[in-house]
């Protein structure tokens, strides 16, 4: 009844009861026309039973076809005749195996089809060969029974997997997503954080700085109007840069990055900081990701020190090596070093340089004041180049061992290109390594996805690579 809608179909139970009606007319009409007397009232009875027995064949299919396998043992061996009262039987075999555990059904139906085939063979008359054609089709048809319950119970548990596989990849998408989502809410919300938290502490200062200057040297307002005004100018585009990933149409400007320190350095000093900026080890190029939280850990750690520290001195150390990018930003103030280190602003600072499998550590410093100390990994940017075989081959270097993370590069593929090498390797403990492949064509382009994650890791490593 596969083909009935659900709402129609009868329930099993009445399905298996008109079965074991028809079964059971079916096997007393039969037998009585190849012979048996209308007056032989035990073996109509023993075929009308076992006819009837199949309207609990779901219930216990091993005892049902346990004694249809003896009543049939007892029917031949009585000397009844061939007939088609092995039709019961039949279908009690092929129920066994359908709704059965697998190997263990088929090793019983398959061990009493062995006893029946014996003892079958033993009581049929064999000569001439002609007359034993009904014990080899009893014999074939068990078998083929059997099979056929197997087939039909492997083929439903091939549907159930697939059905289940669909909704747990269903259930892990829509994990992802919202796993997404949320880093979204919470990357835009350290975002806005930290540019509106450095903007209205050195607005305040300013402000009132203001306040005193109209009362005691008026001519020297315009400079801190002035300092107000490109504050809250920069607040302002770095916000649009920020919520700019809400709209589509809204064009993208590149992240704030270690370039404008300078900048961030000016800002402290005119708000009252003593700032000093010491870069060593050679200024290079960083990955973008890696070069706006490093700017962001900066920029909150002059923010804590302009609010909590007023008028203390600043140092900003900067040192670039092959692995790892290192800022420590240290201040001599007195302020509520408490606050500082367990505020929002300390918070984003950390998840930040765990995004990157990097670590930050805040506190007071030894000799008074506060530190913030911070090491962030180099090696994150996706850079194309051909392999010596002649593969095109990208390494993606994802040190991201805790949260996901997204690398999109816009590649050339040239036309002889069959081959995308992707390695992601989340942490210095293991990597995976993906090949995808690209139409070769010439001209051809293409793009794929690649996923990846360490074991207990809540989140896996993403490497969206489109050419």
């Amino acid at each position: 009844m596969a083909g009935i809608p659900p709402r129609l179909r009868p329930p099993a139970w009445l399905q298996d009861l008109l079965l074991a009606l028809f079964v059971a007319y079916f096997q007393v009409r039969g037998t009585l026309l190849v012979g048996v007397e209308p007056a032989d009232i035990p073996c109509l009875l023993l075929l009308a039973g076992t006819g009837l027995a199949l309207a609990v064949r779901r219930r216990n299919p091993r005892a049902v076809f346990a004694a249809l396998a003896l009543a049939s043992a007892g029917y031949y061996l009585a000397g009844y005749p061939d007939g088609p009262g092995w039709v019961s039987l039949f279908i009690a075999a092929y129920t066994v195996t359908n709704l059965g555990d697998g190997r263990r059904s088929v090793a019983v139906v398959g061990g009493a089809s062995c006893v029946l085939t014996i003892l079958w063979l033993a009581t049929a008359d064999l000569s001439p060969l002609n007359a034993a054609g009904w014990v080899f089709f009893r014999i074939g048809g068990i078998v083929m029974a059997a099979a056929l319950g197997e087939s039909v119970r492997s083929r439903r548990l091939i549907a159930e997997e697939a059905v289940a596989r669909a909704e747990r990849a269903e259930q892990t998408r829509e994990a992802e997503a919202r796993q997404r989502v949320d880093a979204e809410r919470l990357r835009i919300a350290r975002e806005v954080h930290d540019t509106v938290a450095h903007a209205l502490a050195v607005i305040n200062v300013h402000a009132g700085v203001t306040a005193h200057l109209l009362a005691t040297h008026p001519e020297q307002v315009r400079g801190t109007l002035a300092t107000i005004e490109q504050t809250s100018a920069q607040a302002l585009r770095e916000l649009r840069s920020t919520l700019g990933v809400l709209r589509a149409d809204e064009p993208r400007t590149p992240p704030p990055g270690l370039g404008e320190l300078e900048r961030l350095a000016a800002l402290g000093r005119d708000a009252g900081l003593g700032v000093v900026v010491d870069v060593g080890g050679g200024v290079r190029s960083l990955p973008s990701p890696v070069d706006h939280a490093a700017y962001r850990i900066v920029q909150e750690s002059l923010t804590n020190a302009i609010r909590h520290a007023p008028a203390a001195r600043v140092t900003i150390r900067v040192r670039y090596d092959d692995e790892r990018l290192r800022l420590t930003v240290t201040d001599d103030g007195r302020g509520r070093t408490g606050a500082a280190s367990g505020g929002r602003g300390v918070r984003g600072m950390h998840e930040r340089a765990a995004l990157l499998g990097g670590r930050v550590e805040a506190g007071p410093a030894p000799h008074g004041g506060f530190e913030v100390y911070a090491e962030l990994p180099v090696r994150s940017a996706v850079e194309p180049g051909i392999a010596p075989h002649g593969d095109f081959e990208i390494p993606a270097e994802l040190p991201v061992p805790h949260s996901d993370f997204e690398v999109h590069a816009e590649l050339p593929v040239p036309p002889a290109v069959e081959t995308v090498a992707v390695e992601v390797d989340p942490d210095p403990h293991g990597g995976i390594e993906t090949r995808a492949e690209l139409p070769g064509s010439p001209g051809a382009c293409g793009g794929f996805e690649v996923r990846g994650g360490r074991p207990g890791a809540p989140a896996p490593v993403v490497a969206v690579v489109e050419a």
